[in-house]
């Protein structure tokens, strides 16, 4: 009988926790710290191999790919660069890519090439890094460019990846009474299209991340966590150094439908850009995971 009080008590204490734990703690939001390689964009094309085992040595288990040219990453084949993920224990969910030749000519042998390029490392988001838009147009080019994403991802979701789009500060320019970015939510597939929400630009140009999430739950699968320096608000800083407060837009990342996450950073590391890594990956373990 006593052995069953206390289990109902210790039971009720955990119960009593699981209510302080914030509810993506049981979602399926990744644990696993993930960079963005093009925040050592410098280092990486002299020593692809070396840097690949510092980012692994710095606590990461997931990177971003960028930069896939002429058929390799960094001068290595999709499958070479796959073994030197897998011998350093890292996954590669998602890469940067661009769309605007195949929208420009029609011809899809580029779009394909990288589609493919994505699947052979173990991809799971085919992401555009960025995109043309018709600024010239307001609300029209957003929405012809919404159309170009939609016809993109059925391309990509026939290679069995999911597409997604990452923003920078433009799309946030108020168009009468709507964004580009409001434009690119609401005339996309939902079911097609995907968000990788760059958290800096969005609180860089005047808007709330946790906004958006409550007002397109569930678009956001990624996220770029870049911090800004309080001071100068066009530099970054180490992830909770800097003026953007994480522990409250991670509290939401289930509303958001946040899945993997991606340390980015462009300048002003400190001390140098693998001790700036080392640094914002420590944070981000310690205090929003």
């Amino acid at each position: 009988m006593n052995s069953r009080r206390t289990f109902l008590k210790q039971a009720g204490l955990a119960a009593g926790a699981a209510l302080l734990i914030p509810s993506f703690a049981f979602d399926k939001v990744s644990k696993n710290v993930g960079l963005q390689l093009y925040t050592l964009r410098d280092e990486l094309p002299k020593d692809v191999k070396g840097i690949i085992e510092k980012v692994a040595k710095a606590g990461y288990k997931e990177v971003e790919t960028y930069g896939f040219a002429n058929g390799k990453f960094w001068g290595l084949t999709p499958k070479e660069f796959k073994a030197l993920l897998d011998a350093n224990g890292l996954k590669a969910p998602s890469g940067h890519y661009h769309m605007d030749d195949f929208v420009k000519t029609g011809n899809a042998d580029r779009l394909k090439a990288d589609i493919e390029s994505s699947a052979a490392i173990g991809g799971k988001y085919f992401t555009i890094a960025g995109a043309h838009v018709d600024m010239s147009k307001g609300a029209d080019g957003f929405k012809k460019t919404a159309s170009d994403f939609n016809k993109v991802a059925e391309i990509v979701k026939a290679s069995g990846l999911k597409f997604a789009y990452h923003n920078h500060d433009f799309e946030f320019k108020n168009l009468g009474d709507t964004t580009g970015y409001d434009v690119y939510l609401s005339e996309t597939d939902k079911n097609l299209v995907n968000f990788e929400m760059d958290l800096y630009w969005v609180v860089r140009s005047g808007n709330d991340p946790l906004a958006l999430f409550k007002k397109y739950p569930g678009r956001f699968p990624m996220w770029h966590v870049k911090d800004m320096d309080k001071a100068k608000p066009e530099l970054n800083t180490e992830v909770g150094k800097g003026s953007i407060d994480f522990k409250t837009i991670f509290a939401q990342a289930k509303l958001a439908g946040m899945q993997h996450f991606f340390v980015e950073h462009e300048n002003n590391y400190q001390p140098d850009p693998i001790g700036s890594i080392k640094t914002s990956c420590d944070y981000i373990k310690a205090s929003l995971i």
